[in-house]
């Protein structure tokens, strides 16, 4: 798969929050988008996933060449794009367990209870998550560094073609990042996904290994290169970018 963003524009109340921005992602890629707060980093990740409020003002989001801006967010899903979200909702009455299976149906032709109950507790170890949490209600209750745990066991329940992360180190003590982000490299890795890392510090990044780093600020990319424009910003801040756009 490869998706690609188009010249894309997206106001909210009319104000432009995503000002003309080009990008193409591929299966097995690894993105990283940083920006500050305000930057237009969150707006753009939902808009790709068709989020009901947020409809561009011009340009394109395409997956494999077709047009998917006038597809609903769960035919986008059925694509093989998904979205771990910057704060996950909780949803009470609603089973953790029974929304990954209902997720998981609405992607797949078919499900084998056993086996995907199998990988959930799989990869619930791996992510080091309590006991308990899986059988909880969406969310209910769950940390911050919970609720992104749980986000990125959806994603290797899933198996998406191309995954969007935001910020799924926010929330998360210096152990947890490490964690995480190896499952998300294993993730990556096992079924080939292309990668969107959406963050606004580099301390995940340290245990990942991205090919593609691009720089976000006033809804535009205006800066993009490799690992040495992470050192970059870490060195500089966002500032000097900032003032040269």
């Amino acid at each position: 798969m490869i998706l690609e963003i188009k010249d894309l524009h997206v106001s909210i109340e009319g104000k432009e929050v995503v000002n003309g921005i080009n990008l193409k992602i591929g299966q097995g890629e690894v993105h990283v988008i940083m920006g500050h707060n305000g930057s237009g980093k969150t707006t753009l990740a939902k808009t790709i996933l068709g989020y009901p409020k947020l409809k561009p003002t011009s340009g394109d989001i395409l997956v494999d060449g077709q047009s998917i801006i006038g597809l609903t967010t769960d035919k986008r899903a059925k694509l093989g794009l998904f979205l771990g979200f910057q704060n996950p909702v909780e949803v009470e009455g609603v089973g953790f367990i029974n929304f990954l299976h209902s997720a998981k149906e609405a992607v797949a032709s078919t499900v084998n209870t056993k086996e995907l109950m199998a990988d959930i507790r799989t990869s619930a170890v791996n992510l080091k998550m309590v006991d308990n949490l899986i059988g909880r209600s969406l969310n209910q209750g769950f940390s911050g560094g919970e609720k992104k745990k749980a986000e990125v066991l959806q994603m290797g329940v899933l198996q998406p073609k191309i995954a969007i992360l935001d910020e799924p180190d926010s929330g998360l003590d210096i152990d947890a990042v490490k964690v995480v982000a190896e499952n998300i490299n294993e993730f990556g890795k096992k079924y080939n996904m292309g990668l969107v890392i959406i963050t606004h510090y580099s301390r995940i990044l340290s245990y990942m290994n991205p090919q593609f780093v691009h720089v976000m600020t006033n809804g535009k990319i205006v800066a993009e290169g490799g690992k040495e424009l992470i050192e970059k910003l870490e060195k500089e801040g966002y500032e000097s970018f900032i003032k040269g756009n």
